[in-house]
C-alpha cells in the first residue's frame, strides 16, 4: 500500500484527484484501506479497479482474465477452476470497462498517427449477426478503439471515426479503409471544426487540411479474392505515397494492418471463433471483450 500514488475518490473532497499532497494514510493494512486527512473519509485501495468489493484474490481473478484475454472460453475456465459461469462473465465485464476507461485516458490523446487502418468484422451472435468496427495507426501498431453494432451502418462507422478523431491531432492524416461508401462520408464529416464568426447561430464547419481518404476494394469468386482495386479518394498520390512510406515504409496501399489485427481478435476472443460453439448472447459482451482484448 502506497499513500503516495493514491487520491481520494470521494466526489466532495477538495484533493480528489490529486496525489503527492499528503492528505492520505493508511487506515488498515488487514483490510486494505486508505484515510483522507481533507474529507476524513475512508476508501478501499481497490477502489475504481476491476478487484473492488471481490472476494476472490486478485491473484486468482488475474489468472482468469490472462487466460479469457487470450482465447480460452469460458466453459474451459469453468471446468478448471469451478467457478460459475455467471462469475467468469462478470469478471469479464468489469475488465472490459476498466480496459475502456484506461483506453479512454491513455491513448485518445491528440498525437500525430500518420496513417490510420480501419476495417469491421462479421460476428456471429446467439439470434443474429453483429458487427466490429475496429481502427489502428500503423506506424505503432497501436489500437485505437473499436464500435460494436448489429448494423453496419452509418451511425457505426461515424462512432468509430470520432474515436480516430480523439486519438488524432492537426497534422498529416492518411486513412485507408475498405470499399465501403459510408467510411468515405464519415471521414469526411467527422474531421471538421467550427468556424467561429461571432454571429448567432449555427457556425460553418471547416474540414481539416491534409486528411487524405484511400480505399482497398476487393473482388471476391467462391470466397478467394481475384482482384484488387486501390482508390484514391482524397488528396494527391504524391502526398499519399508520403505518408504511407512515412508510417509502413516499403509496399503499397493496403489494410493488410488492421487485418491481421482483426486475425488477433478473432484468436483471442472466444466469441469470434469461425465456426465455434462460444457464440455471445449480448453486443455488450463483445464490447466489454473487445476492450478487454485490445487494452491486452
Amino acid at each position: 500500500m502506497d499513500p503516495t500514488t493514491t487520491f481520494c475518490p470521494n466526489m466532495a473532497c477538495p484533493a480528489r484527484g490529486q496525489t503527492g499532497r499528503g492528505n492520505i494514510g493508511i487506515h488498515s493494512r488487514k483490510n486494505k484501506r486508505f484515510l483522507c486527512t481533507e474529507c476524513h473519509k475512508t476508501f478501499s485501495a481497490t477502489k475504481g479497479t476491476p478487484f473492488y468489493r471481490l472476494r476472490t484474490a486478485a491473484e486468482t481473478v488475474t489468472l482468469v482474465m490472462t487466460l479469457l484475454a487470450h482465447g480460452c472460453p469460458v466453459q474451459a475456465i469453468v471446468a478448471a477452476f469451478g467457478f460459475d459461469e455467471r462469475t467468469v462473465t462478470d469478471w469479464g465485464a468489469r475488465s472490459g470497462r476498466q480496459g475502456q476507461a484506461v483506453h479512454e485516458h491513455l491513448v485518445e490523446q491528440p498525437r500525430d498517427v500518420g496513417q490510420v487502418q480501419a476495417d469491421e468484422i462479421r460476428v456471429k451472435k446467439q439470434g443474429g449477426i453483429v458487427w466490429m468496427a475496429l481502427a489502428m495507426m500503423v506506424k505503432t501498431r497501436v489500437w485505437l478503439g473499436g464500435e460494436v453494432s448489429e448494423q453496419r451502418d452509418m451511425p457505426l462507422i461515424r462512432r468509430l471515426i470520432e474515436r480516430v478523431r480523439r486519438c488524432a491531432a492537426h497534422r498529416p492524416l492518411l486513412v485507408c479503409t475498405d470499399g465501403l461508401v459510408s467510411s468515405i462520408r464519415a471521414i469526411r464529416e467527422t474531421f471538421r471544426d467550427p468556424v467561429p464568426t461571432g454571429k448567432g447561430g449555427r457556425p460553418r464547419l471547416r474540414r481539416w487540411r491534409h486528411v487524405l481518404i484511400a480505399q482497398v476494394v476487393k473482388r471476391y469468386e467462391r470466397r478467394r479474392v481475384v482482384d484488387t482495386e486501390r482508390r484514391i479518394i482524397d488528396g494527391t498520390p504524391a502526398r499519399v505515397e508520403t505518408l504511407r512510406r512515412r508510417s509502413q515504409g516499403e509496399g503499397v496501399i493496403n489494410t493488410a494492418y488492421i487485418e491481421r489485427l482483426n486475425a488477433t481478435f478473432r484468436e483471442r476472443l472466444a466469441a469470434l471463433t469461425r465456426r465455434g460453439r462460444a457464440l455471445a448472447r449480448r453486443t455488450l459482451t463483445l464490447q466489454h471483450g473487445m476492450y478487454l482484448i485490445g487494452t491486452v
